[in-house]
């Protein structure tokens, strides 16, 4: 059965073959271009489940594909996992700031690198379906639009529970101020930075009843993560 369709962005003959190797075997769907341009086509026209990017290819460069990827509402939410020889940590904190989910550092293990792609497919793909989110003890019926935290109904207003799905799309991931309003209320908008807090807030009061452990967590200077040691 097909894993799922990926998009690999590497100018590297080499290791674009011995990905593809490595992908194909593991029965993905693998669609290729060393172009920065032409890889925002391929991704906006029909886009995958997740992309392999790296960070130095042709025309523009890897950083920039990633924060157009994350500006278009076609590809906001696919999983990007950066390549790149760049080790240092703020190198990598600069590619996670621009809307990666992970980051790869060469020289690195194909089979690591499948594993990888695979824990984030099983990640996102409840949300793909379009149904059920899940994250500790918070449900999140999209349809239905209803959540529960350890069975019990909470009451969420529509901006409140765009937030808290968001969160749950991506776990653990931390999103700048910046980044929530993109993502939850859009591009055309124009509305406070501080509006981001005062609605993170309110979820935080409705999320955490009966004293039950904090779920949101506050990364200071950097934004806020749906995280189990939020506490």
């Amino acid at each position: 059965m097909m894993k799922g369709r990926l998009l690999l962005v590497e100018d590297d003959p080499a290791l674009t073959d011995l990905l593809k190797w490595h992908f194909e075997r593991e029965d993905f769907n693998v669609e290729h271009t060393p172009d920065g341009e032409e890889a925002l086509l391929f991704a906006t026209e029909s886009p995958p489940d997740i992309i392999l990017l790296d960070w130095m290819i042709e025309g523009i460069s890897g950083l920039e594909v990633c924060r157009r990827l994350r500006r278009t509402p076609e590809t906001a939410n696919v999983p990007i996992i950066m390549l790149t020889g760049r080790g240092e940590e703020a190198d990598r904190v600069r590619g996670l700031e621009t809307g990666a989910d992970d980051y790869v550092t060469k020289p690195f293990s194909p089979r690591e690198l499948v594993a990888r792609v695979k824990a984030v497919l099983r990640r996102v793909r409840p949300a793909l379906a379009g149904e059920q989110l899940r994250f500790s003890d918070l449900e999140m019926d999209i349809v239905g639009h209803k959540v529960k935290r350890a069975g019990r109904t909470i009451p969420l207003g529509p901006t409140e529970f765009r937030l808290l799905r968001h969160f749950l799309e991506h776990p653990g991931r931390v999103f700048s101020r910046e980044r929530l309003l993109d993502a939850v209320w859009g591009r055309d908008r124009d509305i406070e930075i501080r509006t981001v807090d005062v609605h993170i807030r309110r979820v935080r009061q409705a999320i955490n009843l009966d004293g039950q452990p904090e779920l949101i967590r506050t990364v200071r200077s950097a934004g806020y993560a749906l995280d189990d040691d939020a506490a």
